[in-house]
């Protein structure tokens, strides 16, 4: 692969294919933000599988006043989740995604706890310790139900600049967060809400939502938004290079930035085509040969 598959002058672009051969080919520099949720080298198989109910005659299932309603099963995704080598897989696309990124950008690295002590090494040396942001703790209220252990209701996410003295960062645009004692505040605080702290609580897609896609471990459009707001401005290029649903391309939308997308899974591509049909302005779809993606 030579020739790049996205330039600056590009429209919203879907490229489907291995991330770490097209990043190798993108123009450096190009990037205010790039937004990275790998998969968290947990180890085991991820899936999904959406359900809904409709109403029926003959359904397996009886609801309110004794209506009975039949259960549609979508497609099941899967994704693998274990590397034996996960930090060589994952070092060469760190590197590239500093390589991209403007002097003003931003990374944000969405991972768990697993991992993400690692990775503050491997980013420590690849940006310079004095790059360093933010680690941002993202609390939930789903998930696990462990007896033996504190259950596990958070993800890591670092944040990492390319250049500490030039880095763009706007709180102004940002969704505020309710007070937790609202009566210690004046009424105008508790309406306008408080800015965000490095502790984000915001629950996960919950299987009901309406954004969600049905793919596994997809993260909420708002956690993205937040990212989105703060590290770049309208008319800037975002990208996901793990992009799974496409939730920053939902956010991107949203905001009035630019983005690219990138992911090698045929089930993650057929996801983000469902997502952004019939949006004003849907993306590209681009294959890594460089012919454009199948309809």
């Amino acid at each position: 692969m030579n020739e790049p598959l996205w330039t600056p002058g590009s429209p919203n672009t879907v490229i489907a294919g291995d991330n770490l051969p097209v990043l190798q080919t993108l123009p450096g520099s190009s990037f205010q933000l790039i937004c990275i949720d790998p998969p968290f080298n947990t180890g085991r198989v991820q899936r999904s599988q959406p359900m809904r109910t409709v109403r029926s005659a003959d359904g397996d299932r009886v609801g309110f006043k004794g209506h009975t309603y039949q259960t549609l099963r979508g497609a099941l995704t899967t994704y693998d989740d274990d590397f034996a080598d996960y930090w060589d897989f994952l070092a060469p696309r760190l590197e590239q995604a500093w390589r991209l990124l403007k002097d003003s950008g931003t990374l944000y690295l969405h991972l768990d706890y697993r991992e993400v002590h690692y990775a503050k090494v491997m980013l420590d040396a690849l940006f310079g310790r004095e790059c360093f942001l933010n680690e941002i703790i993202w609390a939930y209220d789903y998930g696990a139900r462990a007896k033996s252990r504190w259950p596990t209701k958070h993800d890591n996410i670092l944040v990492y600049v390319k250049d500490p003295k030039q880095y763009y960062f706007s709180n102004e645009d940002v969704d505020r967060e309710p007070y937790m004692a609202p009566g210690l505040v004046t009424p105008e605080k508790v309406a306008r809400g408080k800015l965000p702290t490095d502790v984000w609580w915001h629950t996960i897609v919950a299987p009901n939502a309406k954004e969600r896609t049905g793919y596994p471990t997809q993260k909420p459009v708002g956690i993205l938004k937040r990212m989105v707001a703060a590290s770049s401005r309208p008319g800037d290029w975002v990208m996901d290079f793990f992009a799974g649903s496409g939730t920053l391309g939902a956010a991107a939308q949203e905001l009035d930035r630019r983005y690219l997308l990138i992911d090698a899974h045929s089930e993650a591509v057929a996801v983000m085509r469902r997502r952004f049909e019939g949006t004003t302005t849907p993306p590209q779809f681009v294959a890594a040969e460089g012919e454009l993606a199948a309809s």
